[in-house]
């Protein structure tokens, strides 16, 4: 038995009905999928879930972490932690199967080691189309850096702690997962004998980062900053992350629902002043007492006249203020560092004037 898991969020419906309808072609039923919604909002949620009933194979699960950036590894561990088959494989929405797929996979998990896959990429002309798999023209391949679809003994995994819940957003959580098995001794393997998927193609959600602040949580440089923290995996022969409670959901939804209820009514007003910023990041927020505590960051009106810039220039005495974009890049750095493991929610306001957000601080 394999066990596929797809982490989700908000992404095309139809993208996910081609790849599960793939699955249903398959030569070798003994599979199952677990689809893991880590916090989609309500519209992508209900087009999902109605989507799911036609596939009687798929368990799912809703995480309630819309207010929360994306988190892969998170996703991954939510299954892995209580998995009670043999084998897992980390699947993505886009992926189109060929109908020996499983059947290949459950051949390759007979020597217990860890295999990931050459795929086929489709242009987007190619992807609108609905063929046969092996009538699909594919673009180009994927070569053996592209490490995210991984076919993996379930003990190795959990000898690790999983995935490492530090990477956030996108990049490198994959390859920091095959370093640390490979460091454990489990050797890692690239099936290139012949293509067995094909990816839809869509744009890159690398691209969507902006130099502005949006309502979609975004941090500038969060490639680079999580290729920084591999690099040190692999300079340190890191092995075993994560806290004994990995895998663990800590927010539920009836901790979703206090959070925001306690932000809607409780929030301590920061103005968006460098020197208030500064304080909340290294002062305020580390000695936090035990329970929940919201905060709304606005921006400021920190428009002078020529005359009393001048003035303020010339005295020394400026008030200097933080873009809200970058109090919103410090802020999620802060969570993604310091506060990953507690329960928390974080939103843009609709006029991208404020940031908001509550914590329950452990």
């Amino acid at each position: 038995m394999i066990s596929i898991i797809y982490p989700y969020r908000n992404r095309d419906i139809q993208r996910i009905k081609k790849s599960l309808e793939s699955l249903q072609l398959q030569s070798n039923m003994a599979f199952e999928v677990f689809f893991v919604n880590y916090g989609s909002d309500e519209n992508h949620t209900q087009n999902v879930e109605i989507l799911l009933e036609n596939f009687s194979f798929v368990n799912y699960s809703y995480l309630y972490t819309k207010l929360q950036p994306w988190n892969k590894s998170k996703a991954l561990n939510s299954v892995l932690k209580t998995l009670k088959s043999d084998y897992f494989f980390v699947a993505d929405v886009d992926m189109i199967f060929d109908s020996n797929f499983i059947e290949t996979a459950l051949q390759l998990s007979k020597n217990k080691e860890v295999w990931y896959f050459q795929v086929g990429f489709l242009s987007q002309e190619e992807t609108e189309f609905e063929k046969n798999f092996e009538d699909y023209t594919i673009k180009f391949k994927s070569n053996n850096e592209a490490t995210g679809l991984t076919l993996c003994p379930v003990e190795a995994a959990r000898t690790i702690n999983g995935f490492d819940e530090f990477y956030h957003f996108w990049g490198s959580e994959d390859t920091d997962f095959h370093v640390r098995l490979k460091n454990s001794g489990y050797k890692v393997n690239f099936y290139d004998d012949r293509i067995l998927m094909l990816h839809q193609c869509h744009k890159i959600y690398r691209s969507k980062e902006t130099k502005f602040l949006t309502q979609d949580l975004q941090i500038s440089g969060i490639v680079q900053f999580n290729h920084q923290y591999l690099k040190k995996a692999i300079q340190e022969n890191k092995t075993v992350v994560n806290n004994d409670d990995w895998g663990e959901v800590i927010q539920g939804k009836d901790h979703f629902n206090q959070l925001a209820a306690y932000a809607s009514g409780n929030s301590k007003q920061i103005s968006n002043k460098r020197v208030d910023i500064d304080y909340l990041l290294y002062q305020e927020l580390p000695n936090l007492k035990k329970g929940f505590h919201a905060f709304e960051i606005k921006e400021s009106d920190n428009k002078v006249s020529l005359k009393k810039a001048i003035k303020a220039r010339i005295k020394k005495n400026k008030n200097e203020f933080y873009s809200l974009k970058s109090v919103n890049d410090k802020l999620l750095f802060h969570f993604i560092n310091f506060y990953r493991n507690h329960s928390y929610n974080y939103s843009v306001s609709e006029d991208l004037k404020s940031i908001k957000f509550a914590i329950n601080k452990l």
